[in-house]
């Protein structure tokens, strides 16, 4: 993941988020250009681990589908009648 920009609509979303979780829990009032600078800091220092994260569970759950499949070949193996 080279670009860690999220989309505008998003961006600006969050950045209200944050001012309000500020303000409420340390009653801290900030605006939205310090709010999306605080965000561009998360995103950069948290994206690539969330990433990386979400990499791994994509992984796991391709990883249990070929096990599936590699069941359902196994069913369908022939084997030789005695």
């Amino acid at each position: 993941m080279d670009d860690d920009r999220l989309p505008k609509d998003a961006r600006g979303l969050i950045a209200i988020e944050l001012k309000a979780y500020l303000a409420e829990e340390f009653d801290l009032e900030i605006g939205r250009f310090e709010a999306e600078g605080l965000l561009d800091v998360v995103v950069r220092l948290a994206g690539p681990h969330l990433y990386n994260a979400g990499l791994r569970d994509a992984q796991a759950v391709l990883m249990r589908r070929i096990d599936e499949v590699n069941d359902d070949i196994d069913q369908l193996e022939r084997r030789p009648k005695i």
